[in-house]
């Protein structure tokens, strides 16, 4: 039986930061694996690139910022790639159905949390985006937490602060597929939101019977 779903946040209720900045730099003549790649590093693995650091807050915005540019003009970049983000992620509302479905399995007595890597920096933008409080009744955030996905502990801190769920008993929805299997590998059922993420809507249902 299902006890609790948590939810990722980028990706999910907003597009996806990733499929942001690879169209926004394609759309600039880069490649966009390349782009991707400077700018989050190897988004699986939790390491020392300043994306990384950025969202265990061990680092600023400004200095993360710093190392990114600089790193970007190696490749011939010579604008901000925050712009790119802000753009791409804004570029269409947030999911109306999605929050829909939230809110929903909330009120049927679901637990339910959001789970995102996330800056520090960007807290009240995008926290003003969907009613949080309404739909989550834990938010766990990377950069206040100081350890991110798919560190397999902040995993366990969230089904820990939704009274102690058991993996097996939660679904978990993300837009990263190392995410996904990050979750997978503690005994989560994790669903990867994917562009038509209308589809993850329709897969959770099915899960949950």
């Amino acid at each position: 039986m299902i006890e609790a779903i948590i939810f990722d946040f980028g990706g999910v209720f907003t597009p996806s930061p990733f499929g942001a900045i690879a169209e926004g730099s394609a759309t600039i003549g880069h490649d966009p694996t390349v782009f991707v790649e400077i700018v989050f590093g190897p988004y699986g693995e939790d390491t020392d690139h300043p994306w990384h650091r950025l969202e265990r807050g061990e680092v600023t915005l400004r200095d993360a910022h710093a190392q990114i540019v600089q790193e970007l003009r190696t490749i011939g970049f010579e604008g901000d790639p925050f712009d790119l983000l802000a753009k791409g992620t804004t570029a269409e509302p947030p999911r109306d159905a999605m929050i829909d479905r939230a809110r929903k399995l909330r009120a049927d007595g679901y637990r339910t949390a959001l789970l995102t890597n996330n800056v520090k920096e960007f807290g009240d933008a995008w926290r003003g985006m969907i009613p949080v409080d309404e739909l989550f009744e834990e938010i766990v955030d990377s950069s206040h937490e100081g350890v991110r996905k798919p560190d397999p502990v902040i995993f366990h801190r969230t089904l820990e602060r939704i009274g102690g769920v058991a993996p097996e008993r939660a679904v978990f929805l993300d837009d990263y597929p190392g995410n996904v299997d990050a979750a997978r590998a503690i005994g989560l059922h994790a669903i990867l939101v994917t562009e038509q993420w209308a589809d993850a809507i329709t897969e959770l249902d099915a899960l949950l019977g």
